[in-house]
């Protein structure tokens, strides 16, 4: 549904040159919801500009439903031709900020684009009211928005980006400056549209939760590029993987150097199984918890770990494999792996924590 082919961004000012986007290839699947997640300066929210061509690109190519949206902007830097303004009608786009107009009453607010598409006054009634209500707020049609809550102001935001009936949904940081609990309700909003809907939605965010809550893919930003994606509940399986890593940290250091450290992912069956009082019980080894971290992913349970079990690594080829025969991801970090890990086990990538 959305595609980006070698993407770069430069930024020109006073004769310096800042590369926002560094050749960013993206691929989004119709219907998924899919999470971009990044540190500030990761090149995010330009991302994000891009994809509407809010902002143009300095090279690389846009696809949106099987639309260049590229070629559709033409030689003019600023001005947007009718082929792209009637591309843009079909992505909708939700805002972190809200910007609604206060002089405009919520229905009215919810209009406005429905007035530029050249509907009636009684279409454009019948439609807003039919959106407020999708997202919970047919109550507060003739409210104004500073008698609204955050949450209420962002399904407002909601239900406009979604007057022109589009097939893609971006959010720019749309829940950061909410609650934690109105982030909840508004991610879930967003589910359900995009379940009812059969909408495609690209998520902007700096938030591991909003991509645990919600997210069927992943990519994650660093310095203007990509780099790690897949789908989430695959990257969780993969050994080494940065962003399973970012959304489930564990630590902990070992009692002593001759020990080894173990890093295990459950996902799928295991999450319910007692693996680690078996692994105890079946091998006679006294198996120490470092830290954990539990959460649910696509409705499905899933955990890291972290244990230590007694002598090097070595000694310890009998439980690793029992670990990795009961299906869970099993690593060993690198920083207190001194030695080489047994076959078919492979050693955690080092995480440096820089522009995650």
């Amino acid at each position: 549904m959305i595609t980006t082919s070698d993407l770069t961004k430069v930024y020109r000012s006073r004769g310096r040159e800042v590369t926002a986007l560094d050749g960013v290839d993206l691929h989004v699947r119709p219907g998924e919801v899919y999470g971009v997640i990044g540190r500030s300066g990761a090149g995010k929210s330009t991302l994000i500009r891009c994809l509407n061509l809010l902002e143009r690109p300095t090279s690389g190519t846009v696809t949106v439903d099987g639309q260049d949206l590229t070629a559709l902007a033409g030689r003019r830097a600023h001005r947007a031709g009718r082929p792209l303004r009637e591309a843009r009608t079909r992505i909708g786009m939700i805002f972190q900020h809200f910007n609604l107009l206060s002089s405009r009453t919520v229905r009215g607010n919810v209009e406005l684009p429905l007035e530029i598409l050249g509907l009636t006054r009684r279409e454009r009634a019948r439609k807003a009211m039919e959106l407020l209500d999708l997202v919970g707020l047919a109550d507060k049609a003739r409210a104004y928005p500073a008698q609204l809550s955050g949450g209420q102001k962002q399904r407002v935001g909601i239900a406009r980006a979604l007057a022109g009936d589009p097939k893609v949904l971006l959010s720019d940081e749309a829940t950061s400056a909410l609650d934690p609990e109105t982030t909840r309700s508004v991610l879930k909003l967003l589910r359900d549209l995009n379940q009812e809907l059969g909408l495609t939605v690209l998520l902007i965010t700096h938030e591991m939760d909003v991509v645990k809550a919600v997210c069927d893919s992943a990519a994650l930003m660093e310095s203007g590029r990509i780099v790690e994606s897949g789908v989430v509940s695959e990257l969780l399986a993969t050994p080494g993987s940065r962003l399973a890593h970012e959304l489930f940290p564990v630590g902990g250091a070992p009692a002593s150097a001759d020990r080894t450290v173990v890093d295990i992912t459950f996902h799928g069956d295991t999450a319910d199984r007692p693996v680690i009082s078996q692994l105890s019980r079946g091998h006679g080894v006294d198996v120490s918890i470092l830290g954990a971290a539990m959460d649910t992913v696509g409705g499905r349970q899933v955990g890291r770990m972290r244990i230590e079990l007694p002598g090097p690594v070595e000694d310890n080829a009998a439980p690793l494999a029992f670990l990795r025969e009961q299906g869970l991801t099993v690593e060993l970090p690198e920083p207190t792996a001194t030695t080489t890990p047994p076959a078919g086990l492979p050693a955690a990538a080092e995480l440096t924590g820089e522009g995650a």
